[in-house]
């Protein structure tokens, strides 16, 4: 049936996978062994700085102002107000310790293999397809997606433009009014969305946080 739903793109960070916890421990954890903690008045000061960075910076690079490598070394340096000898080592040190604290969230894998029987499951994100891939493999998810996986950082376009969410209807062989994307973020997983005959959206639980 033409309007039936019969395939399911994901976004992945903070749907699939808890980005937010991981990133919190992983950088604690990496200012303590920098021995870099106390230049902060709090912990939870050093997270939302971290977090408003990386939104900004990260936009800047799903914009095309910025390479993937590049946003990380901006991101540091104005975390840190001061350039760092080594850049990518230090990112890479931050980076294995968020990898340590990788999870998927407790519902992601039960919802999956409810699904796959009966829908064809793909996914959609902001990120470069060789991370994601392989954060989707550590998490014992990667089975459920196969090839049906698009990036921004290889495709050149990035949500909220309904290019690429067409490109992942593509990738299940769906028409896009068969397909619903499940995301958490209202202005880049949904905005724009609805009512363009694109996908249907759905938000992670339920709702979009902070909207009614």
């Amino acid at each position: 049936m033409p309007g039936e739903i019969c395939g399911v793109l994901f976004d992945i960070d903070d749907t699939l996978f808890d980005y937010t916890s991981s990133e919190r421990a992983g950088l604690l954890g990496h200012l303590a062994a920098e021995g870099l903690l106390e230049s902060f008045a709090s912990p939870e000061e050093a997270v939302a700085l971290w977090h408003a960075i990386m939104e900004e910076e990260y936009a800047r690079f799903l914009a095309g102002e910025l390479s993937f490598e590049e946003q990380r070394v901006v991101r540091v340096r104005r975390f840190l107000g001061r350039a760092v000898p080594d850049h990518d080592a230090w990112f890479a040190r931050y980076s294995a310790l968020v990898a340590q604290e990788w999870a998927a969230f407790p519902d992601a894998r039960p919802v999956l293999e409810a699904l796959a029987p009966r829908f064809r499951l793909g996914v959609v994100s902001n990120s470069s397809l060789a991370h994601q891939r392989a954060k989707l493999t550590a998490l014992g998810l990667a089975g459920h997606f196969g090839e049906a996986i698009v990036c921004s950082h290889e495709y050149g376009r990035a949500k909220p433009h309904p290019e690429i969410f067409l490109a992942g209807c593509e990738l299940l062989g769906l028409p896009p009014e068969q397909v619903a994307y499940v995301g958490d973020k209202y202005d880049v997983d949904a905005l724009g969305r609805e009512g363009r005959g694109v996908v249907r959206v759905l938000a992670r639980q339920g709702r979009w946080p902070g909207r009614a």
